[in-house]
């Protein structure tokens, strides 16, 4: 399974893009996940939509290639960060690229609750009838305090977090599966 990560941040340093990087690490023999970049999207606009840059038809490439899409959201101001948003205000448009695509969110912020907020937001957003994503249910990830638990190589040390996304890793990929069969079934 070939899944393309949105990270919604554009820091360097970014806990999200370390987090992201520990499950391309951990999970390589189970799936291949590509960091699909958002920083070069210009900001959407209607009047380019059915002309747009070559970092916009990239993008939408990747993510129509990819079997999945995995949303990793920080929190800005309580809510999804702009960034993320423009990628999404994209997708939506034209082709539609995201319609039927599953998605799986984690989030992680320096606070205690994670990206509580943030996650709620972005459910709304992907059920919007321009994207219409299929989400993965019951399995939210609201890694918090995550400064205390990635190291300054960006492992996540915290053993408990670690089983906790090894369990949400499995349940994906068995909703997946049953969800593509699914779909194989009424073709």
């Amino acid at each position: 399974m070939k899944i393309a990560a949105i990270v919604g941040s554009n820091r360097k340093e970014s806990y999200n893009l370390k987090l992201t990087k520990f499950l391309q690490k951990r999970y390589a023999n189970r799936f291949e996940l590509e960091i699909v970049s958002i920083t070069e999207l210009p900001f959407y606009n209607q009047d380019i939509e059915n002309t747009p840059p070559e970092s916009v038809t990239q993008f939408k490439a990747k993510i129509k290639a990819a079997d999945a899409v995995l949303w990793v959201v920080p929190e800005y101001n309580g809510t999804v960060p702009g960034i993320m948003v423009n990628a999404i205000d994209w997708l939506s448009r034209v082709d539609r690229v995201m319609i039927g695509k599953p998605s799986w969110i984690i989030g992680a912020s320096m606070g205690n609750l994670g990206t509580v907020k943030a996650q709620a937001h972005l459910r709304d957003i992907l059920f919007a009838s321009g994207v219409n994503s299929p989400l993965l249910p019951s399995n939210e990830v609201y890694v918090g305090a995550v400064h205390e638990k990635i190291d300054a190589q960006g492992n996540l040390i915290h053993e408990p977090t670690v089983q906790f996304l090894d369990s949400v890793v499995n349940n994906f990929i068995a909703w997946y599966d049953s969800f593509h069969a699914a779909i194989s079934a009424t073709k």
